[in-house]
């Protein structure tokens, strides 16, 4: 599989914000996960909560460079630069 043909797959296959969110609640919802990734799951449930409510009409998943920009919008990590 080329580089081309390997981006369109995953472009055609991404997984919106809503399958994650869902993704995550169905993890949580195990009791045998394990405190570490049970922690995670929750500030991520809670970065990608506040995604959403900033994003509305975008249902895309969100990196998590773009899940840290929308909290932190003035990092140097995040600044745009028009030319």
């Amino acid at each position: 599989m080329t580089h081309i043909q390997y981006l369109a797959h995953n472009m055609e296959h991404k997984r919106t914000i809503d399958q994650h969110i869902n993704q995550d609640l169905q993890e949580l919802d195990d009791p045998f996960t394990n405190g570490n990734r049970r922690r995670h799951l929750e500030d991520e449930l809670d970065q990608l909560e506040r995604y959403k409510t900033s994003h509305p009409e975008d249902d895309h998943d969100p990196t998590g460079l773009e899940l840290y920009c929308n909290d932190n919008p003035n990092a140097l990590e995040c600044r745009v630069y028009d030319d």
